[in-house]
């Protein structure tokens, strides 16, 4: 293990640790630099003095909505590892009709090129003419494995979100590309979903959200 990664992977004691969700806009990469000078989303994060900002996994360039990011390097990895089974859940816009065969084969499981994959939970929400959208959940986080399962049933997803990330909804009021800094509610969520005692105080100081 080299010292980039033991740093991150060090468990942050209550006044350092610091959450933020983040309401990412599509465009915006989910990587600290590219070399295509591509906007990224840790260029819209607060700076920090002593510390830095780690991703709770990623999105996709073209898919907006609910990304988390700590200074808990131990948090993070915890809230990321398939044993943890943390749900996600995505708002999805596809076009044309579905049929209950399509649903049925989602729920159910279909063959990617990485295994198998299926949706927890799928609920249609609404839409007209063409496009329809549907609110599905499941507990991995595999590369584009919702848009993926989609286009496995011959289906094309023409907007992606994701709205929730374990017990944590992206808040109505976040504009796209802006952040705040996790409740303590949120927090102590956050760390029973990745096994991690409880905040006995403040995790810090109260931050101006963007």
């Amino acid at each position: 293990m080299d010292g980039r990664l033991l740093r991150m992977l060090v468990h942050a004691t209550p006044d350092e640790r610091r959450v933020l969700l983040y309401h990412k806009p599509a465009g915006e990469l989910t990587t600290r630099k590219d070399p295509e000078g591509r906007p990224t989303v840790f260029e819209a994060l607060p700076r920090l003095r002593r510390s830095r900002w780690i991703s709770v996994g990623r999105l996709d360039t073209n898919t907006s909505g609910l990304l988390l990011f700590t200074t808990d390097g131990e948090l993070a990895h915890r809230l990321m590892h398939p044993a943890q089974e943390i749900e996600r859940e995505y708002a999805v816009r596809v076009l044309g009709k579905i049929t209950d065969e399509q649903l049925a084969a989602l729920a159910a499981g279909v063959r990617l090129e990485d295994g198998m994959a299926k949706f927890d939970a799928i609920h249609a929400a609404g839409g007209e003419g063409a496009n329809h959208w549907y609110h599905v959940t499941l507990r991995e986080g595999r590369n584009r494995e919702v848009r993926r399962l989609w286009e496995a049933v011959g289906v094309t997803v023409s907007r992606l979100i994701r709205i929730r990330y374990g017990a944590i909804s992206l808040p109505r009021q976040l504009p796209r590309g802006g952040w705040r800094d996790a409740t303590e509610g949120e927090l102590a969520a956050l760390l029973a979903a990745a096994g991690l005692p409880a905040e006995t105080k403040a995790a810090a100081p109260a931050h101006a959200a963007r």
